[in-house]
């Protein structure tokens, strides 16, 4: 996920390979930690993405 701290939905939709609407929903829901900037653009830190991933690996 390279050195980037912050990361917006779009790229949180490519790293994860699902749709706008599945990671709002991962947002509302507080599986996926973000914060809004600006006029409702979310960004989602690196690191607590790359635990969700970890955690998500672990209950498989």
């Amino acid at each position: 996920m390279g050195e980037t701290r912050f990361l917006t939905l779009a790229d949180v939709c490519e790293v994860l390979g699902i749709s706008a609407d599945q990671a709002y929903a991962l947002v509302r829901s507080g599986a996926l930690p973000a914060f809004r900037v600006g006029r409702g653009q979310w960004r989602v830190e690196t690191r607590l993405l790359e635990e969700y991933v970890a955690r998500q690996s672990r209950a498989e």
